[in-house]
């Protein structure tokens, strides 16, 4: 099996490479600004700001004339005009192979935030059948997943739902993503609940500061 490296860019954003070949996955406003470039691959799961940010997604394309975005058509249609030809549209149930990945997308909606805000769409994106980021979602893929990027702190979750979720999706490593909210102090609650001292989550619980890596 290949191994893949997994760099954490910021908040949702994480870089994975493998073969020389690199895919990123919602470069939004909380990532590193130069989180994309180089990147032959771009995924969006939504189009929250902190998810996509249209400068990074420029400096992408720019700095790499063969990168291209796939992404739901809330997105798409926001960026298609300023990228043609290089926009992909998907959607829940769709395969696909990109910069040398294999592509399963899962999910539909966001998470409800309030119920007097409207919920917009949102897909989640497996990687190689091992890493699942499930965008603002608690959506389970319905298939086994050794990684779940899992969006530890959110407008729209508590931790009594992500103790719920990581069981129910029963990954071999739960790895914090969309912590950007989080103070220096909240991953030391976080960090002992969803670790061997809380309840259980069925999973190694690891959290990565921005620019750290880990082989998968």
């Amino acid at each position: 099996m290949i191994l893949m490296k997994l760099t954490k860019k910021g908040h949702a954003c994480v870089r994975l490479e493998k073969d020389g070949r690199s895919l990123v996955i919602d470069p939004g406003a909380f990532s590193e600004e130069d989180a994309a470039v180089g990147a032959e691959a771009i995924l969006v799961t939504h189009e929250h700001m902190d998810h996509f940010d249209e400068g990074r997604l420029r400096a992408a394309l720019e700095a790499e004339p063969a990168a291209r975005i796939w992404t739901l058509a809330s997105v798409a249609d926001r960026i298609a005009g300023a990228f043609p030809g290089r926009v992909h549209t998907v959607g829940e149930g769709d395969t696909f192979s990109a910069a040398g990945f294999d592509i399963e997308v899962h999910g539909q909606l966001h998470a409800v935030i309030h119920p007097d805000i409207p919920r917009i769409t949102n897909v989640g994106y497996v990687v190689d059948g091992s890493v699942f980021h499930p965008g603002d979602a608690l959506t389970v893929p319905g298939r086994p997943v050794e990684t779940l990027l899992l969006p530890v702190h959110a407008p729209w979750n508590k931790l009594a739902e992500l103790v719920d979720y990581v069981r129910e999706v029963g990954p071999d490593r739960a790895l914090d993503v969309h912590d950007a909210l989080l103070s220096e102090v909240a991953p030391l609650v976080y960090g002992r609940m969803l670790g061997p001292e809380g309840p259980g989550i069925g999973a190694e619980h690891v959290r990565l500061a921005p620019g750290e890596s880990i082989t998968l």
